[in-house]
């Protein structure tokens, strides 16, 4: 697929990941739009970049994806890119009840429920562009997942096996089905996990993603696993619970 001259969409595009798929495309000559819940970040990165389109919008609510949809769509016709990558990560520790769960933002409506609705929404018009797809932004962790985050892990192995139904229903149309898989990467996101774990290791750094999905993208490889996350995907499942249990093995 082109890597050029599309008009992309990218959810959670001020920070970590999504910011550096923002800049990588915007190199690339893309128009893209960037849209998250803090006005301030999406400003910040306007004023870097003044050439990319801001929008506020909160993905956990279902009223927001659908002005989020309408907008996107009347205001740039063109765009043929999805990318679902704004995320969530909870520690959640169900020994100890309920609060922790039902106190603080839903991993499942972010992570998960906002890419299917936004792909069930913009699917009709990528089926009208010359070339168009959807990304989402699933984990490693939706291979084998850490204990002390049970939702966020869940969700993202639910991505998973959302992107994977969705490219063979639309296997017959215009529109490319891709998964990115990164592994720890160094993003706020997982800052106040790593401390937890008492973990050294900060992750890739979020560009090494973005360059690996352009990668991927011009490849058609519809499954970017990057790092330790390639290794995490083709694990079998013997090996899989040797590896779940060297990551869990304190919890």
């Amino acid at each position: 697929m082109k890597t050029n001259n599309n008009t992309i969409l990218i959810t959670g595009g001020a920070t970590g990941i999504g910011l550096a798929l923002t800049e990588i495309f915007l190199q690339q000559d893309n128009c893209v739009i960037i849209c998250g819940r803090r006005k301030e970040k999406l400003l910040e990165v306007q004023r870097k970049f003044p050439e990319v389109h801001i929008k506020v919008c909160d993905v956990a609510d279902a009223g927001n994806r659908q002005a989020l949809f309408e907008w996107a769509t009347g205001k740039f016709p063109e765009m043929n890119v999805l990318i679902n990558n704004a995320g969530i990560q909870r520690q959640i520790d169900f020994s100890r009840g309920r609060n922790q769960l039902v106190v603080g933002e839903d991993e499942i409506a972010i992570n998960f429920s906002a890419p299917v609705h936004l792909s069930a929404l913009f699917i009709p018009h990528l089926m009208e562009k010359a070339e168009a797809a959807i990304m989402n932004v699933s984990s490693g962790l939706g291979f084998v997942p850490l204990t002390i985050m049970p939702v966020y892990c869940a969700t993202k192995a639910a991505l998973h096996s959302f992107s994977w139904s969705l490219r063979h229903q639309l296997r017959k149309t215009n529109v490319r089905v891709f998964e990115v898989i990164p592994p720890t990467v160094d993003t706020e996101l997982d800052r106040g996990a790593r401390g937890e774990r008492r973990q050294d290791y900060r992750g890739v750094p979020s560009s090494e993603v973005a360059e690996a999905t352009l990668a991927g993208m011009v490849k058609e490889e519809f499954e970017i696993a990057i790092g330790q996350a390639q290794g995490l995907r083709m694990l079998t499942r013997q090996e899989a619970e040797q590896i779940f249990q060297r990551m869990n093995g304190s919890w």
